[in-house]
């Protein structure tokens, strides 16, 4: 998968162990399905959970506060 805002996908590398042996590994972003509104419209995306964080503070940030 990949995140539609930041365009996080996986990584690979090598898991080395202590006889110092390489294997084949993969780190995947931790993506989620979820709805976000935009421009008034809400619309269905797949954000990593670092965007989805930045989204919502963002979203409290212009949102007008309670006194």
């Amino acid at each position: 998968m990949k995140c539609d805002i930041c365009g996080k996908t996986p990584q690979f590398g090598h898991n080395v162990s202590h006889s110092k042996r390489h294997t084949n590994r993969k780190w995947v972003p931790n993506i989620h399905p979820v709805t976000i509104t935009i421009e008034g419209k809400p619309k269905k995306m797949n954000l990593c959970t670092r965007c989805l964080r930045s989204q919502h503070k963002q979203a409290r940030a212009s949102s007008p506060s309670a006194p």
